[in-house]
C-alpha cells in the first residue's frame, strides 16, 4: 500500500515523542508500504512564535507571520527525517515550497491550488521516506503562506491525493471518533467508520479531531481518512464514503458547541430584501452565521434571530442596534449563554421519528429548545449553554449509542 501518514503537535511534541513517530514510520515500512510523512509543529510551538512576533508588534504583517510559523513545522520535518536516517532509513525532509505545494496568495488562510509532486513519488517509488512540512506552501509569488489552524490535516489529505495513496492515517492524542465527547458520556463509544458527510456535520459543530477542510478534501476525492492514535497501537476510526450497502442506525453520534451567541432584531419592516439588509453587514465583517429564523409577519413587521459565534457576539450586536435604528426597528436582544446540540446520522434519510425522539428525550428533562434547523442528516437545536451535558446524555441514551457492555 501506498501511504500518507500525518503526526499532529503531540505526536511531534518532543524528542521522545518523535522517536515514537519513528517507531510508527519504520513498522509500515517493514509491512512493504510507501510511506510519505506530514507533519505539525511541535505542540505549544505556533503559540510561542505568534507570542514573540506580538511582543515585537501587537499587529505584525501577515506575510512575516507565516514566514515565522512556517518554521515550526520545518524543525519537526527535519528532527524526524534525522531519527529516520539514524536507524537506516532513507528520508528527506521538504518545507511547503520544496515539495511543490502551491497556495493562494491569502496569508494566514490559504488554500492549497495544486501539489507538483513527481519528485515526492519517485522517492516512494525508490522506498525512501519524504517527511513534508504540514500546514503550509507558497503562492505564485514565492511567497510563504500558511493554510490556517488545522492545516495540516488538509496538507495531508492533498498530498494523499497527489501521490494516489491508498489512505492518509492520520495520527493524534486521541484514539479515534466517538459517539459524542467521553468527557461528558463515559459510554460513549469509539466508531469503526464514519461517512464524510457525518464527519463533516460533527467538525462544523465543534468536533475538533480534523480539520472541516481536509474532510470536504477526502470527500471530493474519495480519499480514505484512518483517525488513530500514535500513543497506542489500535485501529482508529475510518472515514469513508457511505457504504449504500449496509444498515445504518438512524443516528450515528451527539455533537455539541458552547461557543455560540443568540441576536434578535425586533420589529423591523418586512419587505423583499430585509433578510439581505440584515445579513449584509454581518458578511461584510466576515461573521459566519449559522442558524436563522423569521417569524411570520404580522402588520407588516417581523423579527428575525439568528446565532453567531460567541467572539463575534459584541462586534455583531453592535451591527444589529445600528442596523435597527436605520430601520426604524423596534429594538435588539442577545445571549451569549446558548449553546447548539445537535443528532448527526446518514440513517436519518430512511428512518422516520428521529426529530420526535429528540424532542421527546429534551422534554423529559426539562430542556427548552429555543430554536431549531434542520438538514438531510442532521437536526440542531439552540438551548441554554447550562444544558449541555444533560441533553448530549439524554439523547445519547434516547438513541441507544451508550457503549455494549463486554460479556464474558
Amino acid at each position: 500500500m501506498r501511504i500518507v501518514q500525518k503526526f499532529g503537535g503531540t505526536s511531534v511534541g518532543s524528542l521522545e515523542r518523535i522517536r515514537a513517530t519513528a517507531d510508527l514510520v519504520e513498522a509500515e515500512l517493514a509491512r512493504g508500504n510507501q510511506i510519505a510523512v506530514v507533519v505539525s509543529a511541535m505542540s505549544g510551538e505556533t503559540n510561542r512564535l505568534i507570542g514573540m512576533a506580538t511582543e515585537m508588534d501587537a499587529t505584525p504583517c501577515e506575510r512575516e507571520i507565516d514566514a515565522l510559523v512556517a518554521t515550526g513545522e520545518q524543525v519537526s520535518a527535519a528532527l524526524l527525517a534525522i531519527e529516520l536516517q539514524h536507524r537506516g532509513i532513507r528520508a528527506y525532509s521538504y518545507n511547503g515550497a520544496q515539495a511543490g505545494v502551491t497556495t493562494s496568495g491569502d496569508y494566514k488562510r490559504a488554500r492549497i491550488k495544486s501539489i507538483s509532486c513527481a519528485h515526492l513519488q519517485n522517492h516512494l517509488q525508490a522506498g525512501e521516506v519524504p517527511v513534508v512540512t504540514g500546514f503550509q506552501g507558497v503562492d505564485e509569488q514565492g511567497n510563504i503562506t500558511t493554510l490556517g489552524r488545522g492545516g495540516s490535516d488538509t496538507s495531508a489529505v492533498a498530498l494523499a491525493v497527489a501521490v494516489e495513496a491508498d489512505v492518509c492515517d492520520i495520527y493524534t492524542d486521541v484514539d479515534g471518533i466517538y459517539t459524542t465527547d467521553p468527557r461528558i458520556v463515559s459510554k460513549a463509544r469509539k466508531m469503526e467508520q464514519i461517512s464524510y458527510e457525518e464527519m463533516l456535520e460533527m467538525a462544523s459543530l465543534g468536533a475538533k479531531v480534523l480539520q472541516t477542510r481536509s474532510v470536504e478534501m477526502a470527500m471530493r476525492y474519495n480519499m480514505p481518512i484512518h483517525l488513530r492514535s500514535s500513543f497506542e497501537n489500535i485501529t482508529g476510526t475510518m472515514v469513508v464514503k457511505e457504504d449504500d450497502t449496509m444498515e445504518r442506525a438512524a443516528i450515528s453520534g451527539v455533537a455539541y458547541n458552547r461557543d455560540e451567541a443568540k441576536i434578535t432584531i425586533l420589529g423591523i419592516p418586512d419587505h423583499p430584501g430585509i433578510a439581505a439588509n440584515v445579513f449584509g453587514p454581518v458578511a461584510e465583517a466576515g461573521i459566519n452565521v449559522d442558524v436563522i429564523v423569521q417569524n411570520v409577519s404580522a402588520q407588516g413587521f417581523t423579527d428575525i434571530t439568528f446565532t453567531v459565534p460567541r467572539s463575534d457576539y459584541p462586534a455583531t450586536m453592535k451591527l444589529m442596534r445600528d442596523l435597527c435604528t436605520s430601520l426604524h426597528g423596534r429594538d435588539v436582544q442577545g445571549d451569549d449563554g446558548v449553546a447548539k446540540v445537535s443528532v448527526i446520522g446518514v440513517g436519518m434519510r430512511s428512518h422516520a421519528g428521529v426529530a420526535k425522539t429528540m424532542f421527546d428525550a429534551l422534554a423529559a428533562e426539562g430542556v427548552n429548545i429555543q430554536m431549531i434547523t434542520t438538514s438531510e442528516i442532521k437536526i440542531t437545536v439552540v438551548i441554554e449553554e447550562k444544558y449541555v451535558e444533560l441533553a448530549v446524555r439524554s439523547l445519547h441514551t434516547a438513541f441507544a449509542l451508550d457503549a455494549i457492555p463486554d460479556e464474558h
